[in-house]
Protein backbone atom coordinates (compact mmCIF):
# COMPACT_ATOMS: atom_id res chain seq x y z
CA UNK A 1 0.00 0.00 0.00
CA UNK A 2 1.11 3.07 -0.79
CA UNK A 3 1.79 5.41 2.13
CA UNK A 4 3.59 8.33 3.59
CA UNK A 5 7.07 7.47 4.08
CA UNK A 6 9.46 9.52 6.09
CA UNK A 7 12.67 10.17 3.52
CA UNK A 8 15.13 12.73 2.36
CA UNK A 9 14.95 13.08 -1.35
CA UNK A 10 13.73 16.01 -3.68
CA UNK A 11 10.36 15.76 -3.17
CA UNK A 12 10.15 15.27 0.43
CA UNK A 13 11.56 18.33 0.94
CA UNK A 14 8.94 20.86 -0.99
CA UNK A 15 6.25 22.26 0.35
CA UNK A 16 2.68 20.37 0.30
CA UNK A 17 1.19 23.56 -1.91
CA UNK A 18 3.98 23.41 -4.52
CA UNK A 19 3.42 19.18 -4.81
CA UNK A 20 -0.59 20.10 -5.33
CA UNK A 21 0.27 22.63 -8.38
CA UNK A 22 2.09 20.52 -10.01
CA UNK A 23 -0.05 17.41 -9.79
CA UNK A 24 -3.15 19.61 -10.79
CA UNK A 25 -0.88 21.05 -14.03
CA UNK A 26 0.62 17.56 -14.84
CA UNK A 27 -2.68 15.93 -14.84
CA UNK A 28 -4.33 19.24 -17.25
CA UNK A 29 -1.40 17.95 -19.52
CA UNK A 30 -1.95 14.77 -19.65
CA UNK A 31 -5.82 15.02 -20.58
CA UNK A 32 -5.17 17.95 -22.77
CA UNK A 33 -2.18 16.68 -25.34
CA UNK A 34 -3.59 13.31 -26.26
CA UNK A 35 -1.27 12.24 -28.79
CA UNK A 36 1.04 9.30 -28.63
CA UNK A 37 4.15 12.48 -28.64
CA UNK A 38 2.28 13.93 -25.71
CA UNK A 39 2.02 11.20 -23.45
CA UNK A 40 5.70 9.92 -24.20
CA UNK A 41 6.46 13.41 -22.85
CA UNK A 42 4.22 12.79 -19.77
CA UNK A 43 5.63 9.41 -19.67
CA UNK A 44 9.16 10.83 -19.20
CA UNK A 45 8.34 13.55 -16.83
CA UNK A 46 6.35 11.09 -14.59
CA UNK A 47 9.52 9.06 -14.19
CA UNK A 48 11.45 12.13 -13.47
CA UNK A 49 9.00 12.71 -10.61
CA UNK A 50 9.03 8.72 -9.24
CA UNK A 51 12.95 9.23 -9.41
CA UNK A 52 12.68 12.62 -7.51
CA UNK A 53 10.38 10.96 -5.19
CA UNK A 54 12.16 7.75 -4.91
CA UNK A 55 9.14 6.04 -5.34
CA UNK A 56 9.65 2.33 -6.78
CA UNK A 57 7.84 2.13 -10.29
CA UNK A 58 7.41 -2.05 -9.99
CA UNK A 59 6.00 -1.49 -6.46
CA UNK A 60 3.76 1.18 -7.10
CA UNK A 61 2.31 -0.92 -10.10
CA UNK A 62 1.98 -3.78 -7.89
CA UNK A 63 -0.34 -1.67 -5.17
CA UNK A 64 -2.35 -0.75 -7.98
CA UNK A 65 -2.66 -4.33 -9.52
CA UNK A 66 -6.36 -4.00 -8.72
CA UNK A 67 -7.08 -1.16 -10.76
CA UNK A 68 -4.97 -2.29 -13.66
CA UNK A 69 -7.08 -4.79 -15.58
CA UNK A 70 -10.37 -1.96 -15.62
CA UNK A 71 -7.30 0.45 -17.85
CA UNK A 72 -6.40 -2.92 -19.77
CA UNK A 73 -9.74 -3.85 -20.58
CA UNK A 74 -11.24 -0.74 -21.93
CA UNK A 75 -9.25 -0.77 -25.61
CA UNK A 76 -10.08 -4.41 -25.50
CA UNK A 77 -13.39 -4.04 -25.16
CA UNK A 78 -13.79 -0.88 -27.41
CA UNK A 79 -12.38 -2.66 -30.01
CA UNK A 80 -13.72 -6.05 -30.14
CA UNK A 81 -16.50 -7.34 -32.41
CA UNK A 82 -19.15 -10.06 -32.64
CA UNK A 83 -18.32 -11.17 -35.93
CA UNK A 84 -15.32 -10.32 -38.68
CA UNK A 85 -13.00 -8.51 -38.31
CA UNK A 86 -13.59 -9.35 -34.67
CA UNK A 87 -11.43 -6.45 -33.49
CA UNK A 88 -10.94 -3.01 -35.05
CA UNK A 89 -7.48 -1.89 -33.61
CA UNK A 90 -8.65 2.14 -35.19
CA UNK A 91 -11.40 1.65 -32.26
CA UNK A 92 -9.07 1.08 -29.70
CA UNK A 93 -6.92 3.67 -29.74
CA UNK A 94 -8.76 6.04 -28.15
CA UNK A 95 -9.52 4.10 -24.86
CA UNK A 96 -5.48 2.70 -24.86
CA UNK A 97 -4.35 6.53 -24.72
CA UNK A 98 -6.61 7.54 -22.18
CA UNK A 99 -5.85 4.47 -20.17
CA UNK A 100 -2.33 5.69 -19.82
CA UNK A 101 -3.53 8.97 -19.39
CA UNK A 102 -4.82 7.74 -15.88
CA UNK A 103 -2.27 5.55 -15.29
CA UNK A 104 0.29 8.37 -15.25
CA UNK A 105 -1.67 10.63 -13.31
CA UNK A 106 -2.04 7.46 -10.66
CA UNK A 107 1.48 7.23 -10.13
CA UNK A 108 2.39 11.19 -9.90
CA UNK A 109 -0.48 10.88 -7.44
CA UNK A 110 1.16 8.00 -5.62
CA UNK A 111 4.51 9.83 -5.65
CA UNK A 112 2.76 12.97 -3.88
CA UNK A 113 1.00 10.43 -1.37
CA UNK A 114 4.26 8.99 -0.31
CA UNK A 115 6.57 12.02 0.35
CA UNK A 116 4.03 14.31 1.79
CA UNK A 117 2.71 13.78 5.69
CA UNK A 118 -0.91 13.78 6.33
CA UNK A 119 -0.90 16.97 8.22
CA UNK A 120 0.73 19.00 5.79
CA UNK A 121 -2.27 17.82 3.23
CA UNK A 122 -4.70 18.65 5.73
CA UNK A 123 -2.72 22.32 6.23
CA UNK A 124 -2.20 22.89 2.40
CA UNK A 125 -6.19 21.67 2.01
CA UNK A 126 -7.30 24.39 4.83
CA UNK A 127 -4.90 26.94 3.32
CA UNK A 128 -6.28 26.80 -0.25
CA UNK A 129 -9.94 26.87 0.99
CA UNK A 130 -10.63 28.68 4.13
CA UNK A 131 -13.19 28.73 6.31
CA UNK A 132 -15.47 25.69 8.02
CA UNK A 133 -15.36 24.48 4.23
CA UNK A 134 -11.94 23.96 4.08
CA UNK A 135 -11.64 22.39 7.93
CA UNK A 136 -14.21 20.50 6.95
CA UNK A 137 -12.38 19.09 3.38
CA UNK A 138 -9.17 18.87 5.29
CA UNK A 139 -10.60 16.62 7.86
CA UNK A 140 -11.59 14.55 5.33
CA UNK A 141 -8.64 14.08 3.47
CA UNK A 142 -6.75 13.54 6.65
CA UNK A 143 -9.83 10.44 7.24
CA UNK A 144 -9.01 9.17 3.72
CA UNK A 145 -5.31 8.66 3.99
CA UNK A 146 -5.36 7.53 7.37
CA UNK A 147 -8.11 5.37 7.14
CA UNK A 148 -7.91 3.70 3.70
CA UNK A 149 -4.79 1.96 4.73
CA UNK A 150 -6.05 0.70 7.93
CA UNK A 151 -9.25 -0.66 5.96
CA UNK A 152 -6.89 -2.14 3.39
CA UNK A 153 -5.24 -3.82 5.79
CA UNK A 154 -8.02 -5.42 7.62
CA UNK A 155 -9.23 -6.86 3.79
CA UNK A 156 -6.13 -8.56 3.92
CA UNK A 157 -6.20 -10.21 6.97
CA UNK A 158 -9.63 -11.58 6.27
CA UNK A 159 -8.67 -12.85 2.99
CA UNK A 160 -5.40 -14.49 4.84
CA UNK A 161 -7.77 -15.77 7.36
CA UNK A 162 -10.62 -17.47 5.32
CA UNK A 163 -7.67 -19.17 3.11
CA UNK A 164 -6.27 -20.56 6.14
CA UNK A 165 -9.98 -21.99 6.69
CA UNK A 166 -9.34 -23.46 3.55
CA UNK A 167 -12.09 -20.86 1.91
CA UNK A 168 -10.63 -21.99 -1.45
CA UNK A 169 -12.76 -24.85 -1.40
CA UNK A 170 -16.31 -22.09 -0.94
CA UNK A 171 -17.90 -20.89 -4.13
CA UNK A 172 -17.38 -17.59 -5.31
CA UNK A 173 -20.13 -16.17 -4.45
CA UNK A 174 -19.39 -17.18 -0.15
CA UNK A 175 -15.85 -16.10 -0.47
CA UNK A 176 -17.67 -12.77 -1.85
CA UNK A 177 -19.75 -12.89 0.90
CA UNK A 178 -17.65 -13.86 3.46
CA UNK A 179 -15.17 -10.90 2.64
CA UNK A 180 -17.77 -8.13 2.11
CA UNK A 181 -19.72 -8.50 5.70
CA UNK A 182 -17.03 -9.06 7.29
CA UNK A 183 -15.06 -5.92 5.75
CA UNK A 184 -17.83 -4.37 6.33
CA UNK A 185 -18.67 -5.10 10.24
CA UNK A 186 -14.66 -4.10 10.64
CA UNK A 187 -15.61 -0.69 9.08
CA UNK A 188 -18.14 0.15 10.97
CA UNK A 189 -16.00 -0.66 14.23
CA UNK A 190 -13.24 1.35 13.23
CA UNK A 191 -15.36 4.31 12.52
CA UNK A 192 -16.83 4.01 16.24
CA UNK A 193 -13.45 3.46 17.52
CA UNK A 194 -12.46 6.85 15.99
CA UNK A 195 -15.84 8.74 16.89
CA UNK A 196 -14.91 7.29 20.37
CA UNK A 197 -11.17 8.99 20.24
CA UNK A 198 -12.23 12.00 18.60
CA UNK A 199 -14.25 12.77 21.35
CA UNK A 200 -11.68 11.43 24.15
CA UNK A 201 -9.45 14.21 22.23
CA UNK A 202 -11.99 17.21 22.29
CA UNK A 203 -12.24 17.18 18.52
CA UNK A 204 -12.42 20.88 17.29
CA UNK A 205 -12.50 22.85 14.13
CA UNK A 206 -9.00 24.66 14.57
CA UNK A 207 -6.07 22.25 15.43
CA UNK A 208 -3.30 23.39 15.27
CA UNK A 209 -1.54 22.30 11.97
CA UNK A 210 2.14 22.08 10.73
CA UNK A 211 3.54 25.84 9.44
CA UNK A 212 3.89 25.74 5.80
CA UNK A 213 6.74 28.24 3.81
CA UNK A 214 7.54 28.22 0.32
CA UNK A 215 11.52 28.64 0.21
CA UNK A 216 13.19 28.42 -3.56
CA UNK A 217 12.93 24.76 -4.49
CA UNK A 218 8.80 25.72 -3.74
CA UNK A 219 8.93 28.93 -5.72
CA UNK A 220 10.99 26.25 -9.28
CA UNK A 221 8.56 24.07 -8.54
CA UNK A 222 5.66 26.26 -8.97
CA UNK A 223 7.03 27.85 -12.23
CA UNK A 224 7.43 24.67 -13.37
CA UNK A 225 3.75 23.99 -12.94
CA UNK A 226 2.63 26.83 -14.07
CA UNK A 227 4.59 26.21 -17.37
CA UNK A 228 3.28 23.01 -17.48
CA UNK A 229 -0.18 24.26 -17.07
CA UNK A 230 0.65 27.03 -19.83
CA UNK A 231 1.94 24.03 -22.05
CA UNK A 232 -1.87 21.99 -21.76
CA UNK A 233 -3.43 25.78 -22.66
CA UNK A 234 -1.91 25.66 -25.86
Amino acid sequence: MIAYEPGDSLAHGLDARAKLAFQAAFAVAAFAHTSPQGLVAAGAVTLVILAASRTPLLRTLWTFRSFLPFLLAAPLVEGARLGPPWFVAEDAVFPALAAVRVGLTVLVGAAYVRTTPVRESRAAVQWLVPGRVGAFLGLGVGMVFRLLPVLRADLSRIRSAMHARLAAERSLRDRMRLVGVTGLRRAFRRSDALSLALRARCFAWNPTLPPLAFRGRDWATLAVAAAVAAVAAV
